[in-house]
């Protein structure tokens, strides 16, 4: 059983991954509007796993007898200056879901809630790909500067991501 400070804080992080999806939409949906068909394909299935993250904990939550309350979503951006000020961005947004993340550790410690502290390992692993993955695509980026060709390339690389179901989903249904 999830103790009421844990229950309450697995909630808000059930929210904030729907509101990082949500985000994540709006940026593959900006980048479809500017012609970038790899780049709006790279925050589509960063949409899919953020709603999968949400998922993870939705389900870990029912499975400790928990009950899950969702709460409205806020509004988020919708449009960003280029390809580079959206990763940039989300590699700052990614910064912050990794001490929402840690804050979670830490609670589940404090509770010395010991599955807890299991599951949340995941996601502390999960936030390491994350902000490298931005960080990567930001210095190909940089690295390109300005050049048409090399946005072009950037974004036909972008354009060969596919989702694959998160581990803690695979064999279950969604």
């Amino acid at each position: 059983m999830l103790s009421a400070k844990m229950q309450q804080a697995f909630n808000e992080q059930i929210n904030a991954e729907f509101w990082s999806a949500y985000l994540y939409l709006s940026m593959s949906l900006d980048a479809a509007n500017k012609g970038y068909k790899g780049i709006s394909n790279w925050f589509a299935i960063q949409f899919k796993e953020e709603q999968a993250h949400a998922q993870i904990f939705i389900n870990y939550v029912l499975s400790r007898g928990g009950k899950v309350e969702l709460a409205a979503i806020d509004g988020v951006p919708t449009e960003w200056e280029s390809p580079l000020a959206m990763f940039r961005a989300t590699l700052e947004h990614e910064k912050k879901v990794t001490s929402l993340i840690h804050n979670l550790c830490s609670i589940a410690a404090e509770e010395h809630d010991f599955a807890s502290s299991n599951k949340l390992v995941w996601f502390v692993d999960e936030q390491i790909e994350e902000e490298e993955n931005a960080q990567d695509i930001i210095s190909s980026l940089e690295q390109v500067d300005d050049s048409k060709l090399g946005l072009y390339m950037v974004d036909k690389e972008l354009a060969a991501r596919t989702y694959a179901v998160p581990s803690p989903l695979a064999g279950k249904e969604e």
